[in-house]
């Protein structure tokens, strides 16, 4: 009976297996690095169009945000001219509004009898201070400015005696008188003046 030795064969083939296994997982191993430097690639590629992409962004709205900044300046240098301008409009109206009264307030004195010295316009109206020879002289002055529709009302804030050259007694007068006329409602009541006094036929 003839013996075959089968040790060599079956070490040549374990050493076959050793050796393709381990090329396998040199194969693997090649394989894997090239998937990972193509991802690192694509991820690499992908960041920088990101990071571009933001710059641009960020780019867009700074430049979006000058923009924005100018027309809130000019939206706030709109608002302060209108301020001003309203302010000038005020300051209009009212002198026009006191033109009318200090252009009215000879027709009040009671002649000979009286005399005014100072007139003072704020908020709360219109300050007149005269010098009157009685107390029937102040109101009857009074009752005029009140009938003349110029004057909402007509308040005595003081009034006392007091001696003038000559040693002679007169009566010092301050009034308020509170306004709410304007330059149509003065030339409309001149007119309606004008008219009542025409002489009827």
């Amino acid at each position: 009976m003839i013996k075959i030795n089968l040790l060599p064969f079956r070490t040549a083939r374990k050493k076959e297996n050793i050796r393709r296994q381990i090329s396998i997982f040199f194969l693997l191993i090649l394989f894997t690095s090239v998937l990972m430097f193509w991802y690192t690639q694509f991820m690499d590629k992908q960041i920088m169009t990101v990071k571009q992409k933001t710059e641009q962004v960020n780019q867009q709205i700074s430049k979006y945000k000058e923009k924005a900044d100018r027309v809130a300046q000019i939206k706030n240098d709109l608002k302060a001219l209108d301020e001003k301008l309203e302010i000038v409009s005020s300051l209009e109206k009212q002198k026009e509004k006191h033109f009318v009264l200090f252009k009215s307030m000879p027709d009040f004195v009671i002649p000979e009898r009286m005399w005014l010295e100072s007139f003072k316009t704020d908020p709360a109206g219109l300050t007149i201070k005269g010098i009157a020879f009685d107390n029937p002289t102040v109101a009857e002055f009074m009752e005029k400015l009140e009938k003349s529709m110029l004057f909402s009302k007509v308040d005595l804030k003081a009034a006392k005696m007091k001696i003038f050259q000559g040693d002679v007694m007169l009566k010092s007068f301050e009034l308020l008188c509170q306004t709410g006329i304007t330059q149509a409602e003065g030339e409309k009541k001149d007119l309606k003046k004008g008219q009542n006094e025409q002489p009827k036929k």
